[in-house]
């Protein structure tokens, strides 16, 4: 798993945690989350969409492995990875939108360019 943030969960928790944010990522292009939930969603995303980009079977396996939603890995590998046929790289961008009144937690946008 990439980074070193415990994100206050248990590997498990944090896992299937990262997972649906980068499967709702991958359905919406674009959600509001906490700016360190966001660093750590950023390259599991970046390698969903390289991972659609190769497509065939195999990738497409190793996809549905981590998208949690089957209808979200078709739609990764039909219509978003072919629209970054030509990027090497950067498919997100994360936007700082400043603090959560509630707990003063520092927000961000993560989307997709």
């Amino acid at each position: 798993m990439p980074g070193t943030r415990k994100l206050g969960k248990t590997s498990a928790q944090r896992k299937a945690m990262l997972r649906q944010q980068v499967t709702d990522l991958l359905d919406k292009g674009r959600m509001e989350t906490t700016l360190f939930r966001a660093k750590e969603i950023a390259p599991m995303a970046e390698k969903m969409i390289t991972l659609g980009k190769k497509g065939g079977l195999p990738a497409y396996r190793q996809a549905l492995a981590y998208i949690t939603r089957e209808d979200v890995a078709k739609k990764l590998f039909d219509t978003v990875a072919p629209g970054y046929a030509e990027r090497n790289g950067g498919y997100t961008r994360i936007t700082r939108i400043g603090t959560r009144r509630g707990d003063a937690a520092e927000m961000a946008v993560i989307e997709l360019v």
